[in-house]
């Protein structure tokens, strides 16, 4: 039987949300019930949002609330290294093998040009999506011949790699907590998977990362299900096996719509950080539960698992 593997992949562009506790959590209790292994990556390609001490904030919280990875950037392990700024070679070895398949290609618009094509669209009450239906219109290697595909590549001119979304294709999921669904390929658009930087976007790294790491099962938040028809085919374009995929229910605000934010926590008078947090940039503090006098293990309860989840997770493979 195949050994249970989970990770839990926090951005450093700010501090570990109570939400983001929870998930860490619900991976780390599935884990260890298992008898498997709970990985924490940091996922830090976001350099524009990137926060200073933000990495160390994530890691001494997970301390303090008892969820201790069994692999990490501090931890190590066998599949290190567990930050994504440092896996640079891995991602340009996979974008090469994706490049050879009918899954992906080279977009060289530039942001201008795409907010003068959003605009058209926009003024005839449409909305814009790089798709099946516009990309033969735009400057890619799909609508350009291949010697000005080289011609281009020749002058070093800025691209982006695409995903090329298959026409007109159903798509049947699970997912293990919210049960059997149908995605047509049609609504979705073709996503970028490297940015003209030459770093690959989260959808294509995160895949990566979890291929090379063994992941088993992707327990998340349920922001990232409309994202999982797309990882679904990029596993496939790839000619991996897909792991088993989890979406948890968010920690929505007291009042209105939407997660829970600090500033619900300021206007209520609830942290809702592990730890107080000071902002590098501004000086703001934000409170902490363990600042404000609470022990780990009672917060920890109030974070705990509700039984519907419970339930769902006893049944995993």
């Amino acid at each position: 039987m195949e050994k249970v593997r989970v990770r839990f992949a926090p951005s450093p562009t700010g501090p570990l949300h109570l939400g983001g506790v929870r998930t860490a959590l619900y991976d780390y209790l599935f884990a260890k019930n298992k008898g498997g292994d709970f990985v924490l990556r940091i996922e830090d390609t976001d350099t524009a949002r990137y926060v200073d001490g933000a990495e160390e904030y994530i890691m001494e919280a997970l301390q303090w609330c008892g969820i201790i990875p069994d692999e990490s950037p501090k931890h190590g392990g066998p599949y290190a290294p567990y930050r994504q700024s440092e896996r640079r070679d891995i991602y340009d070895a996979y974008t090469g093998q994706i490049l050879k398949t009918d899954y992906a290609y080279l977009a060289f618009d530039t942001p201008e040009e795409l907010d003068a094509v959003r605009k058209e669209f926009e003024e005839r009450g449409d909305v814009f999506a790089y798709n099946f239906a516009t990309r033969q219109r735009l400057r890619n290697s799909e609508s350009l011949p291949d010697e000005e595909v080289r011609s281009l590549l020749d002058a070093k001119t800025p691209y982006v790699v695409r995903f090329k979304m298959p026409f007109d294709r159903t798509m049947h999921l699970t997912d293990i907590i919210r049960g059997n669904f149908s995605v047509n390929t049609n609504t979705l658009d073709d996503k970028v998977l490297v940015k003209n930087d030459g770093m690959p976007t989260y959808h294509f790294a995160n895949i990566i990362d979890d291929h090379e790491m063994k992941i088993t099962h992707v327990i998340r938040g349920e922001e990232w299900l409309p994202s999982m028809a797309l990882h679904v085919l990029l596993y496939e374009a790839m000619g991996w096996e897909a792991p088993q995929f989890a979406h948890l229910s968010l920690i929505l605000k007291p009042e209105g719509k939407g997660k829970l934010s600090k500033r619900d926590g300021d206007k209520f008078g609830f942290p809702v950080f592990p730890l107080q947090f000071k902002d590098p940039e501004t000086g703001n503090v934000s409170a902490g539960y363990r600042e404000d006098g609470y022990l780990p293990d009672a917060f920890m309860n109030m974070v705990g698992m509700p039984p519907t989840i419970v339930r769902s997770f006893r049944w995993m493979k």
